[in-house]
């Protein structure tokens, strides 16, 4: 790692772009960085001579009350783009772990999600128009600002997840969504059985979040008879809304993904974990190398995936931050090479 790191914060897309331009030609390594939440993903950086922040692009491009959709800049705080959102009855429905402070482009990059997921999908289902920063210094941008608008479709989910290594988003267009009548949080310590009777209600929860404990959570939203007669049904108590923002500053070391009807046996035996069930999702804090390999054991055996999100270094080094290569390793390489062909942005950070 290069001990003297320059910092560039371009005010626009071009700008940035042509500071991308200039470090790739002269061999520079880039890491791009938006509010700094998931710098610890990954695996460790090989080098980096420029840390190259999105922090000044944080405009609202447009927002399109009536189509329900929002452009913005990478660089937008994920709360400033909800306080926006809010003025018109709107939001988008992200919650992310490990808050506040992420940015719009920092979340497509990482593909970080919260509780949310359970009904709303991922960014990735509502994204509908990007713009990135090649290292060639030019501005490529695929799908458009209309939910119908499909082109460029497949350079939308490239640019996804892929953790700034194919290229820096500068901005994106998502379809948003319109604030529900009556937002309800309800909590019982009935642990698996309580969770499943609550995922198989005809209105399911928007989110639902089961701890090691036994303790389960759930969040209705809809019309206030509707969530009357759920919260009858279930017979739990109230929790406060605020539960959401304290737990969503929860800053988890792993993240597991396996088929939904896999989670309780790979969490079965882990210490220190929540779990979304509907999703398929849990987050724990391995106790060393040896843990979280055990636990990986289990979790590729079921069909899933175990990734770091903020190993620390000595952990990160012991162990690899995605697991065994996926069957289309060759694939990744050749678009690493297509998009980045001096390998100059965020080297050794993602699985290529």
């Amino acid at each position: 790692m290069v001990s003297n790191i320059a910092v560039d914060r371009p005010r626009t897309a071009e700008e940035l772009a042509a500071t991308l331009r200039e470090a790739a030609s002269a061999g520079k390594a880039v890491t791009p960085v938006g509010g700094g939440r998931a710098t610890s993903m990954g695996g460790p950086l090989q080098r980096c001579d420029v840390e190259l922040y999105t922090t000044h692009l944080d405009r609202v491009i447009e927002h399109s009350q009536a189509d329900m959709v929002v452009t913005a800049e990478a660089g937008i705080t994920l709360e400033a783009l909800q306080e926006t959102l809010g003025k018109s009855g709107q939001f988008l429905p992200l919650d992310p772990f490990n808050s506040p402070g992420h940015t719009l482009g920092g979340l497509l990059a990482t593909g970080w999600t919260g509780p949310l997921r359970l009904r709303y999908g991922s960014p990735r289902d509502y994204l509908i128009g990007i713009r990135v920063a090649l290292p060639d210094g030019k501005l490529a941008s695929a799908g458009g600002r209309v939910v119908k608008n499909v082109s460029g479709y497949d350079l939308m989910k490239l640019h996804y997840g892929a953790l700034g290594t194919l290229g820096v988003i500068v901005a994106a267009s998502l379809r948003v969504f319109p604030k529900p009548l009556r937002d309800l949080t309800v909590t019982s310590r009935g642990g698996w059985d309580d969770a499943q009777r609550a995922l198989e209600l005809a209105l399911a929860p928007s989110a639902l979040e089961l701890f090691d404990d036994g303790r389960v959570v759930a969040r209705f939203q809809g019309s206030p008879d509707a969530l009357n007669r759920v919260t009858q049904d279930l017979g739990w108590q109230a929790e406060s809304p605020d539960f959401w923002v304290a737990h969503s500053r929860r800053a988890p070391v792993a993240r597991i993904t396996v088929p939904p009807g896999q989670l309780r046996g790979i969490v079965d035996g882990l210490s220190d974990w929540w779990a979304s069930p509907g999703a398929g999702v849990a987050y724990f804090s391995p106790g060393g190398a040896d843990s979280a390999a055990t636990a990986r054991g289990k979790v590729e055996a079921a069909g899933g995936r175990l990734v770091l999100l903020a190993a620390t270094h000595e952990l990160s080094l012991a162990i690899d931050a995605w697991g065994t290569p996926p069957a289309t390793l060759d694939v990744m390489r050749r678009l690493k090479d297509a998009f980045d062909p001096h390998h100059v942005l965020n080297p050794g950070r993602f699985v290529v």
